[in-house]
């Protein structure tokens, strides 16, 4: 059967669209929350007081349904502490990042697939949602702020933002 030219060119056209279709790779869909510690005792690397691990309870169970595939925190124990309740709640282990090298940390986040929770501190958690895209709002009161919960939702290159608080 011999094919005439406007076929021809029809079927190349088909396979180069069904090429260009299969070459390209599905858009990375996540979430991102973001949170700074919870409530912290004084001192040099301190852990979290009694109102601190609650809120870090009240984090896990608000994230209960959010099906984290991630959970990083800096290596200091008041974030480990905030993380640690919602990472058993979800079987997964807490990877550390660095909060000097947040640029970079944000290009890892952004070609990571999955939900993802990240426990920062006042400076740095605004700033890390400031690279990825999103909007920080008023800087955190260093003081008094515990229960900001930032999510961030993928919307091709760009995150969009919500500002959530969670605990009393």
């Amino acid at each position: 059967m011999m094919l005439t030219r406007r076929q021809t060119f029809a079927a190349i056209a088909a396979s180069l669209m069904l090429a260009a279709c299969a070459s390209t790779p599905p858009p990375v869909t996540n979430t991102i929350y973001l949170v700074r510690h919870a409530e912290k005792q004084s001192g040099d690397d301190p852990a979290l007081t009694l109102i601190g691990r609650t809120r870090a309870d009240i984090l896990a169970q608000e994230l209960s349904d959010a099906n984290l595939t991630a959970i990083y925190s800096t290596a200091y124990k008041r974030t480990r502490q905030t993380a640690a309740p919602t990472a058993r709640a979800q079987n997964l282990d807490v990877f550390e990042y660095d909060p000097r090298n947040l640029e970079s940390f944000a290009a890892q986040l952004r070609a990571t697939p999955g939900n993802i929770l990240v426990v920062g501190h006042s400076n740095t958690t605004p700033e890390l949602v400031k690279l990825l895209g999103g909007k920080p709002g008023a800087p955190i009161d260093e003081a008094a702020e515990y229960d900001r919960l930032y999510v961030l939702t993928a919307d091709g290159r760009k995150f969009r933002t919500e500002l959530r608080r969670y605990g009393n």
